[in-house]
């Protein structure tokens, strides 16, 4: 017998109701135009929307999702999406945001091999191969997949600026800015983890891929970045009495 979903319709009427209540002309902006400043290239994870991560209203980011965060030259999907984010919505900022604990990068760890996925993320299998040292020296299983989700944020940074999509726009002048981010699902956090490149000599000067494996960025958070930002204006010498605690600036703690 065919199902239908009517639950999720009337969970679409309470929405729309509750939206038109709380803001009448909510969905008359939403018709007029498509204005999005932002491109987010994100993973397939049902938990990690970036609407709701970035608390931003429809409208506000263009998004492209699929397994692990890939940027694949030949994957037509994604270039078609790049193509009119950057050419005819004009988006200032590609955002690439991965997470950690994601299963398509889990997937690369695992020493099965075969399945259609294990095509689509390949490249990152075969930098894991190359360093698979580095990797298996760091302490515990849960350490080695989020260094790796890590990774595969800045690999695809650097699969983005190198597309003619992207080289075309900074070549004509257009202001497009390219971010790494990753989110934790712990916390609800996004970290600022890198590259940000604004142009191609910024993009050749990046140290290669396999330079970041062995000597890692450190992925910071806006509210680590706020403390760190509280501290600075004050030097130790000119405190009679110094705090016995600082915010560390060499990793992810939160004060």
């Amino acid at each position: 017998m065919t199902q239908t979903l009517d639950h999720l319709l009337d969970r679409n009427i309470a929405w729309a109701h509750g939206k038109t209540r709380s803001d009448p002309g909510f969905f008359r902006r939403m018709a007029e135009q498509q204005a999005p400043r932002y491109l987010w290239i994100g993973c397939s994870d049902s938990r990690v929307t970036a609407n709701d991560v970035l608390g931003l209203d429809p409208g506000e980011v263009f998004v492209h999702r699929n397994i692990a965060n890939f940027v694949h030259t030949s994957d037509l999907n994604l270039l078609s999406v790049l193509e009119y984010a950057v050419d005819y919505l004009a988006v200032e900022h590609i955002i690439v945001c991965g997470h950690y604990g994601c299963g398509g990068v889990a997937r690369v760890l695992d020493t099965a091999r075969g399945a259609l996925l294990d095509h689509w993320l390949q490249p990152l299998s075969m930098l894991l191969h190359k360093h698979r040292a580095v990797f298996e020296a760091l302490s515990g299983a849960q350490a080695r997949l989020n260094r790796l989700c890590e990774v595969n944020v800045e690999m695809q940074v650097r699969r983005v600026a190198a597309t003619p999509i992207v080289e075309n726009a900074w070549q004509r002048g257009q202001p497009v800015h390219l971010h790494g981010w990753i989110y934790a699902i712990e916390d609800g956090l996004l970290r600022d983890l890198g590259p940000h490149l604004s142009s191609s000599a910024e993009r050749d000067a990046l140290p290669s891929i396999d330079h970041r494996v062995t000597h890692p960025a450190i992925p910071v958070s806006r509210r680590q970045r706020h403390a760190e930002e509280a501290f600075q204006p004050l030097a130790l010498s000119d405190m009679a009495s110094p705090p016995c605690c600082l915010p560390t600036i060499n990793g992810d703690q939160e004060v």
